[in-house]
Order: structure tokens, then C-alpha cells, then sequence
């Protein structure tokens, strides 16, 4: 997928501020997650900042203070420090939908800009600790991949191919996702964190690839959705354009039967999304484009 074939999407608003401290409580949130999940264990090299205890030494010239133990200070008489077992290394993917259907949004923002934000925050907090962030982009052409790089090369790579945009209406590949999944797979030899971020609107086959996932990493599914897709207004007649195949159709909205049954189908498409991401054992995150989508993100990643 080349960037060519993506546009940025004419009523784009951007992911909105970030606030560090909403970030904060998600690393926390995520690390647990991921601890929770992962198979093995994936440590940083050496001793580094952590939770458990490598080693209890006399001081040394040099040592950080702030790392004395009073309480084997106390004890010796001599001053101890405190090394600890450095947190997991862990490479973070992220699988993002960059499909036409994703430029939609009638609310504060296109579901690709709440997309956007909630990959900027897996990707920075990715690329702590030692870590690496790698991404897989599909709905286009073909896929996009970025291979996991660490530190400030592996964010600057990210924000570029989220710069780029979304496909344009009109080209759509029902598989996309699942060949996405699989690539993943392929690439991904370490147990790691993959983050799915899509509407999950007109793919196909995804519950085996993702289930595959399940079984070596810790995988979160993230669903972005506007609520203009769950419920129709009452507005009159309405010529719509379905972006993923272009196909135009005209309804009448004032019909009260229309609106209940349209409610339905989305309700059933939803909740069967939902089921299969829950049979398969994925934690599952929504966001609507109305929303706070950072807030909603910290409140349901545990």
C-alpha cells in the first residue's frame, strides 16, 4: 500500500489534545493487561527500573541515591541499594483500519481521527521500557507495514504513515483485515501486545487469525464507531453513498419501520462482533467519535 493511494479525509479533526496523566493511568492499566496475558516472560536486558528485586548491595560511589533500601541501611549499618529486574521488553503491534469506511463521522470528530489518537497512545507506551512498536495498516490497496523500531525512529515512522490518511470510497477488500492478522503473524516471532483498532464494519474472517494471535501475544481489539451508524435519524429522504463500494442508495428516514429495523441489523452486527471477540478471550474496547475517546480508552483498558 503505497501512500498514493491514501488521503487524508476532508472533514479531518485530528486526535485533540492528550493528557499525560490519562496516558499515565493507561500504562498502568496496559502493563497489567499485558502481564495478565502474555505467555513467558519478556525481560529487558541487564537491571533497570521495575517492581522486583534483583539484588540488595553495599552502596558504591555512583549509585543512585535514591535507590538506598533504609531498611538494610538500618539494619547493617552500612548503606544498601536496591537493583531491580528491569520491566518486560515488549514489542507492540498495532493493526490499523485505514479503510474508506474509517473517514466517516458526524460527531466531534471521523472515526480516523479517534483511530489515530488511540494508535499514537499504544505507540508511545510501546516504545517504553526497552520497547518497539510496529505496524500493520490495511484496507487500502494492500497492507502497509512498518517493522518494530524502538524509541523516537519508531514514533516518527508511526505519525507518518497516520499523516497519510485513509483509502479513498470506493476501495474496499472484505479480507483485508484477516490477511492483516496473518501477516502479524508472520512477523511477529516474540511474544509481544497487538492492537487491533477498526470499526470491524464489512470484514470477514477475522475471528480464526485473531484467535491464532490470542494464543501468543496479548491481543486488545479496539472498536471505533459514530452513532449515525447504530440509528437513523428522522430527516426525510436521504441519498447515501456507502464508502467501502461506492454503491448509492436512496431511503426515506421518516419512516418509523426503516429506523427500527436499520437499529436491529446494527444492533445484531454489533453484538455479534462483540460475542466473537469474547469467545475468543480479546479484551474489547468501543469508542464512539461523540465521545472523550482518551477518557473512554483509560476507563475500559484494564
Amino acid at each position: 500500500m503505497s501512500a498514493n493511494l491514501l488521503e487524508p479525509p476532508a472533514a479531518r479533526q485530528g486526535p485533540g489534545q492528550v493528557a499525560q496523566p490519562l496516558v499515565e493511568a493507561i500504562d498502568l492499566s496496559l502493563s497489567r493487561l499485558v502481564a495478565r496475558t502474555l505467555p513467558g516472560e519478556r525481560r529487558a536486558v541487564g537491571v533497570g527500573a521495575g517492581t522486583e528485586l534483583a539484588q540488595l548491595r553495599p552502596y558504591q560511589i555512583g549509585d543512585d541515591v535514591r535507590h538506598i533500601d533504609p531498611s538494610a541501611t538500618a539494619r547493617t549499618g552500612q548503606a544498601h541499594v536496591r537493583l531491580h529486574v528491569p520491566e518486560r521488553s515488549v514489542t507492540t503491534w498495532i493493526v490499523l483500519d485505514v479503510s474508506p469506511s474509517m473517514a466517516f463521522g458526524t460527531a466531534r470528530r471521523l472515526k480516523a481521527d479517534v483511530a489515530e489518537g488511540v494508535a499514537l497512545v499504544f505507540g508511545r507506551l510501546g516504545v517504553r521500557r526497552a520497547g518497539s512498536v510496529g505496524l500493520v495498516a490495511f484496507g487500502a490497496a494492500g497492507p502497509r507495514v512498518l517493522p518494530p523500531r524502538g524509541s523516537r525512529p519508531g514514533m516518527v515512522a508511526l505519525r507518518r504513515v497516520l499523516a497519510e490518511g485513509v483509502a479513498p470510497d470506493g476501495r474496499h477488500d472484505a479480507d483485508a483485515m484477516a490477511d492483516a492478522l496473518r501477516r502479524v503473524a508472520r512477523l511477529a516471532r516474540q511474544p509481544g501486545l497487538v492492537a487491533v483498532i477498526s470499526d470491524f464494519r464489512d470484514q470477514r474472517r477475522w475471528e480464526r487469525p485473531l484467535g491464532s494471535l490470542r494464543m501468543r501475544h496479548s491481543v486488545i481489539a479496539v472498536e471505533v464507531f459514530d452513532p449515525r451508524e447504530r440509528e437513523l435519524p428522522a430527516v426525510g429522504h436521504l441519498a447515501l453513498v456507502d464508502p467501502e463500494s461506492g454503491a448509492r442508495v436512496e431511503i426515506d428516514t421518516s419512516s418509523a419501520r426503516l429506523r427500527r429495523r436499520f437499529a436491529e441489523l446494527e444492533r445484531e452486527r454489533h453484538d455479534a462482533v462483540a460475542r466473537e471477540l469474547r469467545r475468543l478471550r480479546i479484551d474489547h474496547v468501543t469508542l464512539s467519535t461523540a465521545e472523550d475517546w482518551l477518557l473512554a480508552l483509560g476507563r475500559q483498558v484494564r
